[in-house]
């Protein structure tokens, strides 16, 4: 079976990558945090219209008694900035527009200056270097028409984790302002690739989800491909080419001490943890097919899901671990399915044009991201549990390999264009399909998957 159309060359040397190896192997700190208030506006995501109107709000620069500590100050409220624009759902305003200028902390603003420049939300803050040298950043969120706090927060880290910091008070920030938790303190785990497209080097690489703090966590000796987090962020499940057949890897992201997960004939692909972090669901190739397993990964004990003469791969399991999504070619087309945890009552759930590959289950449980072939195009959807509500989000050339943000209201994934100077790049897109963006990567760039929130 030949996944892509003919004289799509490009796309059959990287698309869908799990489903080609197959076919190839077939024939050869502490955070004080308030419990979270009621919205302050009511932010109505309408995924089927698109239709959002961003919030203004103003962040003044967090202030200092040190020019150490103001500069600090500066750093983090730029990063707050750019988290909060980069959602879609605010708009900080320009600096140039303030009228009052802050400088004590602990003294409520003149809400009328900040009324005249339309701000619905203010955030005030303050950094300190302790004695311990450790920073000190806290902030205040004041609700500009009500003309009261409605947050105040307090952070402590090392100097060099003052970026965290920020990402912290980002979430904090959208919390309060939606209802609903944010994803700015998470990492992305993702292939870095450099060098010519006939011989790229392939490593696996960890960042912050703004494009910083880029850490290589292979030497790109080796193939590498898939990775995915495990529920605490601590671990990072991987394909590797490393002993020279295709293996799936544990990488503890602390120590760097990698292990091999059981040592199966064939070959191992697709790998992806339960929701509580004990088993590693996958597909394995034995001869011209391709089924699903798990792996307790305490006892080892190996546990088969799928048997039909088909490939089956790509699965993924529901939040609460019940079910599992994956895609199938059983029925003579790749098509996505669920099935319930222990593999029984498995359900086509995709019927629309196209073969449809890579789902992922929302950590929000009520969408399965995908990927679909159609019409020499590839394209980015969801759709719900049940196969309605078929959404596409994003259209290219080759679009592929989805991941969900923690908080369930953003995709990643990454995009190539043509030529032969070409490579991948990460990108997002939100839930309404309007807030697409380029992630900054320092190389080209495939395979992102999203951690939970950092701990």
């Amino acid at each position: 079976m030949n996944l892509l159309m003919k004289g799509c060359q490009e796309m059959q040397k990287r698309s869908w990558l799990g489903r080609n190896l197959a076919l190839f192997f077939a024939t050869l700190l502490v955070l004080v945090v308030q419990e979270p208030r009621p919205a302050l506006a009511q932010l109505e995501i309408d995924i089927t219209q698109g239709t959002i109107e961003p919030m203004p709000v103003a962040i003044y620069d967090f202030i200092g008694k040190t020019e150490e500590a103001s500069q600090f100050g500066r750093d983090i409220t730029t990063v707050i900035n750019a988290d909060l624009e980069r959602s879609g759902l605010f708009q900080p305003l320009e600096k140039e527009a303030f009228i009052e200028k802050i400088t004590k902390f602990n003294k409520a603003p003149r809400f009328g200056d900040w009324r005249i420049i339309n701000a619905q939300a203010l955030v005030t803050g303050r950094a300190t270097i302790q004695k311990d040298g450790r920073l000190k950043a806290e902030f205040r969120l004041w609700d500009v028409l009500a003309q009261k706090q409605i947050a105040g927060v307090q952070f402590f880290a090392s100097t060099e984790n003052w970026r965290r910091i920020a990402h912290q008070i980002s979430d904090t920030i959208y919390q309060q302002l939606t209802g609903e938790k944010g994803y700015f303190d998470s990492s992305i785990v993702f292939i870095d690739e450099t060098g010519p497209k006939t011989n790229r080097v392939k490593r696996l690489t960890i960042m912050d989800q703004d494009g910083y703090n880029v850490r290589n966590l292979t030497r790109g000796d080796a193939l590498v491909l898939t990775p995915r987090f495990n529920p605490a962020a601590s671990e990072v499940a991987y394909m590797s080419y490393a002993d020279g057949e295709p293996r799936v890897y544990l990488l503890n992201l602390e120590t760097r001490q990698r292990e091999l997960i059981g040592k199966f004939p064939g070959m191992t692909f697709s790998p992806r943890f339960s929701p509580d972090g004990q088993k590693i669901i996958m597909s394995l190739q034995n001869g011209a097919n391709a089924n699903l397993y798990t792996l307790d990964l305490k006892s080892l004990a190996k546990t088969r899901l799928t048997s039909t003469a088909a490939i089956d791969t790509g699965p993924s399991f529901s939040p609460d671990g019940r079910r599992i999504t994956f895609e199938s070619d059983r029925g003579g087309s790749q098509q996505i399915y669920v099935m319930n945890a222990d593999g029984s009552d498995q359900q086509r759930i995709s019927f629309g044009k196209g073969r449809y590959s890579t789902p992922v289950w929302s950590p929000r449980g009520d969408w399965i991201a995908f990927t679909k072939l159609t019409q020499g195009q590839f394209v980015i959807g969801v759709m719900r549990a049940d196969g309605s509500g078929e959404r596409i989000l994003s259209v290219g050339f080759h679009n592929e390999g989805p991941t969900w943000s923690p908080n369930g209201r953003v995709i990643m994934f990454f995009r190539e264009v043509r030529g032969e100077t070409s490579g991948p790049a990460l990108w997002s897109i939100d839930l309404t399909g309007r807030n697409e963006r380029k992630v900054k990567t320092p190389n080209f760039a495939s395979d992102p998957a999203w951690s939970p929130l950092n701990k």
